[in-house]
């Protein structure tokens, strides 16, 4: 924990993760020296047949905000109840980078202001910019919060927003060097899920040493906390059962198999503050790199923006 609130900005590439090449040199650099770990989505809500509604619904996960999802009539009384960002955590102004109307506009609901950032060269410091971070000064009274969701569009333009996603980040990581004011105050996460995925992936399963043993010893096997919601088990997620041994200074899990995986870890998050977050093991963005050498496991999507509010000194310390 920083002895002073951080800043934070927020990545989130929608349907981008399965389409990270070897060239994308930054993402994995960002991997490297992060804390990564992966977000499992709640599926007890029906599957949605437009693509924008796909976009909304994980993205108001992210944003623990399901009710106002499901609040269709964006201009109705009932949609208007819903509290403000502002409202939920003591006053963070927050702001939302999208080229989606959907996106947009459910930003807005949900008290967030839209950011339109004018030129891609300089989108970097536009955004440090607005967080107030003004070359080596850290100024009052800017945003606290400025999450840019990337990938609004599919097919062609998929390398396009990988390829400004990690020029995004290559800006970043030379403006926050290790050591600089700017890096012991910057939160940066990056998020990139899977999108529209409906059937299984055999490459996006977790494996275990206990896998297919078919034994009484398996209901003593932990259920891990993402699997609830205070004292109720989600009926959404379908847990992993964790095994962990410890030793002097060492502590081991294994994470089994599950039925469908596609349902469980579909969002990798790797998150970074110079001096503040721990590094792990993971030297690039992908599964299999993640699901060898995070450190992270998984935490329930809708836990995500109470962890970055606590980063911000805008929320009481989050989960157990």
């Amino acid at each position: 924990m920083a002895d002073k609130p951080s800043k934070a900005l927020v990545l989130y590439g929608y349907g981008l993760a399965p389409h990270i090449t070897p060239s994308h040199s930054y993402i994995h650099a960002l991997a490297s020296k992060a804390c990564c770990g992966f977000l499992a989505l709640d599926d007890s809500s029906p599957i949605p047949e437009v693509e924008d509604e796909k976009l909304i619904r994980e993205l108001a996960q992210l944003l623990d905000a399901n009710e106002a999802c499901e609040k269709k009539d964006l201009g109705s009384e009932a949609s208007k109840q819903f509290p403000s960002i502002g409202d939920r955590f003591m006053g963070m102004k927050a702001d939302i980078v999208s080229s989606s109307p959907a996106v947009k506009s459910f930003g807005e609901k949900l008290g967030f202001s839209n950011l339109e950032v004018q030129s891609a060269d300089f989108a970097a410091d536009e955004l440090l910019r607005t967080l107030g971070f003004l070359d080596e000064n850290i100024a009052d009274g800017h945003y606290d919060l400025v999450f840019v969701h990337i990938g609004a569009h599919v097919g062609e333009s998929t390398q396009n927003d990988l390829d400004y996603a990690n020029s995004l980040i290559g800006r970043i990581l030379q403006v926050a060097q290790p050591g600089s004011e700017i890096a012991s105050r910057l939160h940066l996460t990056l998020i990139m899920s899977y999108g529209a995925v409906t059937v299984d992936d055999s490459n996006l399963s977790l494996v275990s040493l206990h896998d297919g043993n078919d034994s009484n010893l398996q209901s003593l096997f932990p259920r891990q906390s993402y699997t609830l919601k205070g004292v109720n088990p989600r009926n959404g997620i379908r847990y992993l059962n964790v095994l962990i041994w410890f030793q002097p200074f060492v502590s081991v899990g294994f994470v089994s198999s599950f039925q469908n995986p596609r349902h469980h870890c579909p969002i990798l998050i790797a998150q970074w503050q110079d001096a503040v977050t721990r590094k792990d093991m993971a030297q690039e963005f992908s599964f299999t790199e993640f699901r060898k050498n995070c450190g992270n496991l998984a935490i329930a999507a809708d836990r995500f923006l109470y962890e970055i509010a606590f980063k911000l000194w805008k929320a009481p310390k989050y989960g157990a």
